[in-house]
């Protein structure tokens, strides 16, 4: 069978499909999510699961006017391959190409940005209010599942969502990871049997006719109050409809055929409905399916073994996990806490070496430091480990519950800095701002991991108060120091310029360093490594014998330790030329660290060209 190319006019076309070639569309698709994965990496298991589920959307609703809001959007693939970017694909999460989550700049069916988990249903209801509002006519849908339901949001979302009498389209797609499944063989059976065709069908014309007459409306309602009540004694599935939603399954998520009728059937009602779809997590390929956490987000394999091209080699992650683990063994007082990212942030070994002190709320990072501030309080020593820009959703409690009491929580603050090829959703440019406005905080900022295990020994056992370590995804560079005790330390010395950075922006400040010294040009290094509170000593020293600061940093302008330091030195009269490299006041996209640092003049040889302008020298060669 041949399968028609749907990457520009996808929607007639597959409206038109027979139930027999939409399969073997599912299956095509689902071996070129495998190729194109395999090559660039990213979130391969949740795709796959959501195939069919992608498909039937499309053969029933048109998402350049319809609104399909993602969950999280790592669901996403198939719906870009669906939706023109088929031929992009190669591209997938590369430099100046298709991005890893939903991008309304990169396409009009693209209805929202989804990096950050649990939001869709409140966007969608917002959609569905603006529909309303303006008197505009299109359908709202918004695709949650794949733990998004974890969330406290998700459920905020969904009380009101229930609650607004207007039609909104929430699908579920369980696939293990959000709710517990119905059980019992009655349960089961009903549920099949309200779904039929047939049934839908016969309730749809009865509730027609019955509305017709004055008579019929009482009669509906009495019948109606008999059915409720023998359905929720024997069916389980009465929370989303006592929120006000039309529930209806749990569907069979790879039956493309009955996803399709349900759908169709859905989409007339002019409700809240909430549709349970059954998927399974890297649906078609046997390594995902068997091993479906390893397979979320992977880097680059082989699509027939599903083997990774190459063994990720030691990271701070790792190194972070093995040192907490070593600390919880000195004292039981250390235990850690994750919201559903244990292998994200190298806690698996922690989980199984002290399981009673070990705990994943999910992806509820509100809970996860709200809970470590209760811990704190009552003498333990809550480690929360959580990438950086997942912690932003936290900030309040940061304030109000950690630091109002001044509790000793200690965040892992993994990812800071630029994380490369998921993009603007999930770089770790902001924490080093935000976590600066916390009174009583602490940050600190290791350069390498003998740096990490100090810093973290420290945070643990010798600081008070809410403390922060943060540190980059992947490895560490050329720099391997053993420091990191006191608040700054000076790698170099020089008289021609200082300068500084913290964290793994030391290996390209180094770099800098040796490409200056070619030019004759001596540059005195201060690593800082406490950037809150901000001890700005040995920046002061080295400032007034150089007389030029360059300060570098993987974070947003706003907020940055440059910014403080420029006050500083404004404010003890110390007049100096300053130049300030960071990231600027926008966000930044997707695609490789060294080439989005290239782009920023954080690498190397474009630190070495902003210190030889502010020099009033030529550029450094290419």
């Amino acid at each position: 069978m041949t399968v028609p190319d749907v990457k520009k006019t996808y929607e007639p076309i597959l409206s038109r499909l027979s139930d027999q070639e939409g399969e073997a569309l599912c299956a095509q698709l689902r071996r070129e999510l495998v190729e194109d994965v395999s090559r660039t990496g990213g979130h391969l298991a949740s795709n796959l699961g959501a195939v069919e589920l992608t498909v039937a959307i499309h053969r029933v609703f048109d998402t350049s006017v319809d609104r399909l809001v993602f969950d999280v959007g790592h669901q996403c693939y198939t719906h870009k391959l669906l939706t023109g970017r088929r031929e992009a694909m190669s591209t997938l999460r590369q430099y100046g190409g298709v991005a890893g989550f939903p991008k309304p700049s990169e396409s009009i069916h693209d209805a929202f940005i989804a990096g950050h988990a649990s939001n869709s249903v409140a966007v969608a209801l917002g959609m569905a209010r603006a529909r309303t509002m303006l008197g505009e006519n299109y359908k709202v849908m918004a695709l949650i599942g794949d733990g998004a339901l974890t969330g406290g949001l998700a459920y905020e979302g969904l009380s009101n969502a229930g609650e607004c009498g207007q039609q909104i389209l929430v699908i579920l797609n369980d696939n293990g990871m959000s709710i517990t499944p119905n059980v019992g063989g009655v349960a089961d059976h009903l549920a099949k049997q309200r779904l039929k065709p047939q049934y839908l069908t016969f309730k749809k014309h009865y509730r027609r006719i019955m509305n017709a007459t004055a008579l019929g409306r009482a009669v509906y309602k009495v019948t109606h109050r008999v059915k409720q009540a023998l359905k929720q004694s024997l069916l389980p599935c009465s929370m989303f409809e006592n929120m006000g939603f039309r529930y209806l399954g749990p569907v069979d998520g790879h039956n493309l055929s009955f996803l399709t009728k349900i759908l169709r059937y859905a989409k007339e009602l002019d409700e809240p409905v909430l549709l349970h779809v059954k998927t399974v997590k890297g649906k078609g390929f046997r390594p995902a399916e068997e091993n479906p956490d390893a397979f979320h987000g992977v880097a680059p394999f082989d699509p027939i073994t599903g083997k990774l091209n190459r063994e990720p080699g030691e990271n701070f992650s790792a190194v972070f996990g093995r040192t907490l683990t070593r600390l919880a063994d000195r004292d039981k007082r250390v235990c850690a806490i994750t919201a559903a990212m244990t292998g994200g942030t190298g806690l698996e070994k922690f989980s199984q070496r002290f399981p009673d002190r070990f705990f994943d709320v999910g992806i509820a990072e509100c809970c996860a430091a709200s809970m470590a501030a209760g811990m704190a309080k009552q003498g333990a020593i809550p480690v929360f480990a959580v990438y950086s820009t997942f912690l932003q959703r936290a900030y309040d409690m940061l304030l109000h519950d950690a630091a109002i009491d001044n509790l000793h929580v200690v965040l892992g603050v993994d990812r800071a800095g630029l994380v490369g090829d998921d993009g603007e959703t999930h770089h770790g440019v902001f924490d080093v701002a935000y976590l600066d406005s916390v009174p009583n905080m602490t940050v600190l900022a290791p350069a390498s991991f003998a740096e990490l295990e100090v810093m973290l020994e420290r945070a643990l056992f010798q600081l008070s108060g809410p403390v922060a370590v943060r540190y980059p995804r992947g490895g560490e560079g050329k720099y391997v120091g053993t420091g990191g005790e006191g608040p700054a330390a000076i790698l170099r010395w020089g008289d021609s310029i200082t300068l500084s950075g913290y964290g793994r922006e030391i290996n390209d400040i180094l770099e800098a360093t040796d490409l200056l010294a070619e030019r004759g040009i001596q540059a005195e290094v201060v690593k800082l490594n406490q950037l809150t509170p901000l001890v700005p000593d040995l920046i002061e020293l080295s400032v007034r014998k150089t007389g030029v600061l360059l300060v570098a940093e993987e974070q947003s302008a706003q907020g940055s330790v440059g910014q403080r330091l420029a006050a500083r030195l404004e404010q003890v009269g110390l007049s100096a030329k300053i130049v300030l490299v960071n990231c600027g006041d926008g966000f930044i996209s997707h695609g490789s660290s060294s080439l989005l640092k290239r782009d920023l003049y954080l690498d190397g040889p474009g630190l070495a060209q902003k210190a030889l302008e502010v020099l009033g020298h030529g550029q450094t060669e290419a």
